[in-house]
């Protein structure tokens, strides 16, 4: 089939790039000249494990392509998915003006039947915002079908190869028919796609992340009663995770949630519950307890340093919000750097991939290490904000020879109780006994 992607972010690169993979011609749009050139000569913009080699491969067999001419786009595509922004605006709702505005811009350049796909996370009821723009700028037939995405950064290309299920918004037999088309290669081993009304389709993405975020703020509070009371997280969440209603999964305590769907999608979900004058109060809940959760760290330092951070300095191991991304959209680690500058301490950080976009965004506020044991050089204490395969199983000896102190503050629990006792490091975890 032959498909166009307006929008080459993390969402629409991913998507094109497995839409490409299983024989589809597929050409991305993006304004961005800059960008669109560094992809045509194969360089990819965003760090996603295994997207790279699908990227190369249908370059190479010429069913992936990239572009800035929407007009060339429309007129060779039957389906055309947008992937557009969706930011919060000042009062938490969903900015739909990328969307909207592209929808307008297409209907003026369709000549013939088209499906149009919102692949965005958007509010209840934009599909019927995109129909009326197409309805108002064009005699062509259309239909517009919501279909949201579920992939999880550092596993994307699996998650669109091999998806749990596809959940696609339609009332229209015709869509429906080239949509299951389109997606039988990715659920030859039976997971379903999911057909419904459009509005239901757009809830379910932000019920789903909303759920999903729930979930780690009520573990993040059980935590933090497991400190006050004396009882371990850990255990804790394997006994409430062997219960099959519950599952093992998004259980693990932390510093929060970050991203660039959890953050936006609750607020979101919360700002469209009250257009309709309901009172989600459960998400207002999680919002609270996470923005809190991102700092705890720093509650913990105020606390060993006795309310005195001021001539200190820190080494942060890890940036981006979760590992095997560069994305540090609404990442605990800047809430957490924001804090300790505020209070007159300095950072030396190092992330596998997230330094260049920290770099772009707060410039020199912290220092930046060539790798995780020159972070540790004069520091205080550590303190770490992403799970990283590379901080898991580090030289202790070299880090006591290189730390200050004999400190770590571990927003991630990576490390065993019994071995940091063994090794006599002062180890503040989450929802764990502290070692001292």
């Amino acid at each position: 089939m032959k498909i166009a992607v307006i929008g080459t972010g993390y969402v629409g690169l991913v998507t094109g790039t497995c839409l490409a993979e299983t024989g589809n011609a597929v050409i991305c749009v993006d304004i961005n000249e800059a960008k669109v050139h560094q992809m045509q000569t194969g360089i990819v913009p965003i760090y996603e494990p295994g997207l790279d080699v699908l990227f190369h491969r249908n370059i190479a067999q010429g069913r992936l392509s990239f572009t800035t001419d929407l007009a060339l786009a429309v007129k060779e595509a039957q389906i055309i998915f947008m992937a557009l922004p969706t930011p919060p605006g000042g009062d938490g709702a969903a900015d739909l003006s990328y969307i909207l505005g592209a929808a307008k811009d297409v209907a003026g350049l369709v000549t013939e039947y088209k499906v149009i796909v919102n692949k965005s996370t958007v509010p209840v009821g934009t599909a019927d915002k995109v129909q009326a723009v197409f309805t108002a700028n064009t005699d062509i037939e259309i239909d517009v079908v919501s279909n949201p995405e579920f992939l999880r950064e550092g596993v994307a290309v699996e998650d669109f190869m091999k998806p749990d299920r596809v959940v696609i918004g339609t009332r229209s037999d015709k869509a429906q028919k080239l949509m299951a088309e389109l997606y039988g290669p990715y659920v030859r081993q039976g997971n379903p796609i999911l057909f419904m009304d459009e509005r239901s389709s757009e809830l379910t993405k932000y019920a789903a992340n909303s759920f999903l975020a729930t979930k780690i703020t009520f573990m993040n509070e059980v935590a933090n009663l497991c400190e006050i009371v004396g009882a371990d997280v850990d255990a804790v969440r394997k006994g409430i995770g062997a219960d099959a209603r519950i599952g093992k999964r998004f259980l693990f305590p932390g510093i929060g949630y970050g991203g660039s769907c959890f953050p936006k999608d609750v607020q979101a979900l919360a700002k469209a519950a009250d257009e309709h004058n309901y009172d989600f109060q459960i998400l207002k809940s999680v919002m609270e307890v996470n923005e809190k959760q991102k700092t705890i760290l720093v509650d913990k330092l105020l606390k060993y340093y006795k309310g005195d951070l001021k001539g200190k300095h820190f080494a942060l191991w890890g940036l981006a919000f979760k590992p095997e991304t560069d994305d540090i959209r609404e990442a605990p680690s800047l809430y957490i750097i924001d804090e300790l500058v505020k209070h007159g301490a300095t950072v030396t950080a190092f992330d596998p991939e997230g330094m260049k976009n920290v770099k772009g965004l707060i410039g020199g506020k912290i220092n930046y290490a060539e790798n995780q044991y020159d972070a540790l050089e004069n520091a205080d204490a550590l303190l770490i904000a992403t799970e990283w395969s590379v901080f898991r199983n580090p030289d202790f000896e070299r880090m006591e020879k290189t730390l200050v102190n004999k400190v770590i503050f571990d927003g991630r629990n990576l490390y065993d109780l019994d071995k940091m006792i063994d090794l006599g490091y002062y180890y503040n975890s989450i929802g764990r006994k502290l070692i001292n």
